[in-house]
C-alpha cells in the first residue's frame, strides 16, 4: 500500500526565467487559518528587486520587437497552462481563503475616496476568471494599437498617423485579494503591449504568484519578460517608487499610505503611476478594456510625405 507524501513546498522567486532563492537568504512561512504552515516563500530584498529590473530591461527590446500576433499567441498559451494547473491554483486559494476575510458581503454606500471592496469569488471562479483575462488580452495584442492610435488630419502633403509603443519596464504591485486574478489582471495589459514586468505578489496570499511563475516558465514567455517577487510591501514599495529604471507602476487596492508612496515617487523618477481601486475584478467592461493598456504605452506620431 503506497503512502501519499505531503511535502511543504518551498517556493522560489521568478527572475529572468529562473527560480532563485532570495539573495538575502530570508524566507516567510505561509500559514493557513489554523496556523498550519502550508508553504515557504522567499522574502525578497532590494537586491532581488534590482536583479529583476535588470532582467526586465534586458528582455524589453526583444519582447517589444516581436509581432503583436506572436505576443497574443504567448498570452493564449499562458491561459492554457494556467488552466492546466487550475486544481493547484484552486487548492492554494482555498488554503488561504480563511486567513483573513477576503471580501465583505455587507452592502454599503461607497464614500468618496473609499477603498474598493472586491466581490467574493470561489477558488474555481477566480481561476476561471484569470484564464479568461489572459485570453482577453491575447485578443487585444494585435488590436489595441488601432483603438488607441489614429490617422491625423493635417494641412499639408503628409500622411500623419499615431501609433502606440510599449513604455518599458513596469512594476506591478498586486492586491491582497483576489491574489491570482488581481496579479494576472495587472500583468496582462503590460505584456500585451510589449512591455516587461517586475511584479510584487500579494503579501497575504503569495503562493498563487509563485505558481504563476511556473506557468510563465512553461508558456514560451521569454526570460525576463515577467519577473515575480514575494516579500513585504513595506520593505519593497518604497524601492519600487524610487527606482529610476522602472518606467511605470501598475497597482491596485493597496493601503492608502503605500498607494501614496508610489504616486509620490513617480514625478521624481519620471515614471507613470496607475494605482487602481477595483471593486469587481470580474467586470470585463472595466478590467478587459484597452484603456487598461493605454497608461503603459507611449504614442509616437509619424509624418510621411504624400503625393499631392
Amino acid at each position: 500500500m503506497s503512502t501519499r507524501l505531503n511535502i511543504t513546498k518551498t517556493h522560489k522567486l521568478f527572475i529572468k526565467g529562473a527560480f532563485p532563492r532570495s539573495e538575502s537568504g530570508r524566507s516567510i512561512a505561509v500559514t493557513d487559518a489554523s496556523g498550519h504552515v502550508v508553504a515557504h516563500v522567499p522574502q525578497g530584498s532590494r537586491k532581488d528587486l534590482r536583479d529583476a529590473v535588470v532582467a526586465a530591461r534586458g528582455a524589453l527590446d526583444g519582447w517589444s520587437a516581436r509581432s503583436a500576433y506572436n505576443r497574443g499567441q504567448i498570452l493564449y498559451r499562458m491561459a492554457e497552462m494556467l488552466e492546466g494547473k487550475g486544481g493547484e491554483f484552486a487548492e492554494a486559494i482555498e488554503a488561504m481563503a480563511a486567513v483573513k476575510p477576503r471580501t465583505t458581503k455587507k452592502k454599503t454606500t461607497k464614500k468618496a475616496g473609499a477603498r474598493a471592496v472586491p466581490k467574493p469569488l470561489s477558488p474555481d471562479a477566480e481561476v476561471d476568471a484569470a484564464v479568461d483575462r489572459l485570453v482577453a488580452y491575447a485578443g487585444w495584442a494585435d488590436k489595441f494599437s488601432q483603438v488607441l492610435g489614429c490617422h491625423n488630419m493635417v494641412n499639408g502633403p503628409y500622411y500623419n498617423f499615431t501609433v502606440a509603443e510599449a513604455t518599458g519596464v513596469t512594476a506591478v504591485v498586486a492586491p491582497d485579494g483576489p491574489a491570482l486574478l488581481g496579479l494576472v489582471s495587472l500583468i496582462a495589459p503590460v505584456i500585451c503591449s510589449g512591455g516587461t514586468v517586475v511584479a510584487l505578489a500579494s503579501e497575504r496570499e503569495p503562493i498563487t504568484a509563485c505558481i504563476f511563475g511556473e506557468v510563465c516558465a512553461t508558456s514560451d514567455v521569454p526570460a525576463g519578460v515577467v519577473n515575480i517577487l514575494t516579500g513585504h510591501r513595506e520593505e519593497l514599495v518604497p524601492q519600487v517608487a524610487g527606482h529610476r529604471d522602472i518606467d511605470a507602476i501598475h497597482a491596485a487596492n493597496l493601503p492608502k499610505d503605500q498607494g501614496q508612496q508610489l504616486r509620490d515617487g513617480g514625478p521624481d523618477s519620471i515614471k507613470r503611476v496607475r494605482v487602481r481601486e477595483v471593486a469587481d475584478w470580474t467586470d470585463v467592461q472595466e478590467c478587459e478594456s484597452p484603456w487598461w493598456i493605454e497608461p503603459f504605452v507611449e504614442m509616437k506620431t509619424i509624418w510621411h510625405p504624400a503625393a499631392s
